[in-house]
């Protein structure tokens, strides 16, 4: 029986130029979103921000996920920093107060009470979209085979349609207080290999992207 890849279930055909391109050949984009508290704004600020996020949700044509993301507070680096200076510590008593820092900081983090938020806006453009305007009697051609790779004058087009719904967005969450970045390939890369291995992604392990993806 054939061992099936798990890439075989996955809907993303490939990953280019910071762009998704799942099977059906439409296109997502994908940005991240900064925080903000809003327990602590004042009540005029808490409903300034509800007003502009509203105005931002009624201004969009186009239909967008929101999706928040919770991990387990990643420290790896940290705490072998925190190893690192253990071992040049001369006086011994220094030395000790460090290494119990390290254990009381790793049992913390372990023990599930620090968890980390990413915010992430997935934006769609759909190749229909492009080819209406391109060519509108593709539409009516029957295809067996599914559909068909993107030629590179379509990749371009639709990238050039979807990264102005980023910059509306973009724009529209600015006014919100927010700040949103797209995502290149390699963070692409390294946000879906996270969700699929999420014990790895904890304790700061990632996959080397290859050269030629990181673009």
């Amino acid at each position: 029986m054939p061992v099936n890849s798990t890439q075989q279930f996955l809907e993303i055909d490939q990953i280019r130029e910071g762009l998704l391109i799942l099977k059906n050949q439409s296109l997502r984009a994908v940005m991240m979103v900064s925080s903000l508290n809003f327990a602590l704004k004042s009540e005029e600020e808490q409903s300034a921000i509800i007003s502009a996020f509203q105005s931002f949700l009624n201004s969009l044509d186009f239909s967008c996920q929101i999706v928040i993301q919770s991990r387990k507070l990643n420290i790896t680096g940290y705490l072998d920093k925190i190893k690192e200076l253990e071992a040049k510590q001369e006086n011994e008593l220094l030395r000790i107060q460090t290494s119990e820092y390290h254990d009381f900081i790793q049992g913390l983090v372990s023990g599930g009470t620090i968890m980390s938020k990413s915010f992430f806006v997935v934006i769609p453009f759909n190749l229909l979209e492009a080819k209406v305007v391109a060519s509108p009697l593709k539409l009516f051609k029957s295809s067996t085979s599914g559909p068909s790779p993107l030629t590179e004058d379509e990749f371009q087009r639709c990238k050039s349609q979807l990264w102005q719904r980023m910059e509306f967005v973009a724009l529209g969450l600015r006014r919100c207080g927010l700040q949103a970045i797209p995502l290149t390939t390699p963070e692409l890369i390294e946000l879906f290999w996270s969700l699929h291995h999420p014990k790895e992604a904890e304790v700061g392990y990632y996959p080397e992207v290859p050269p030629e993806l990181a673009k």
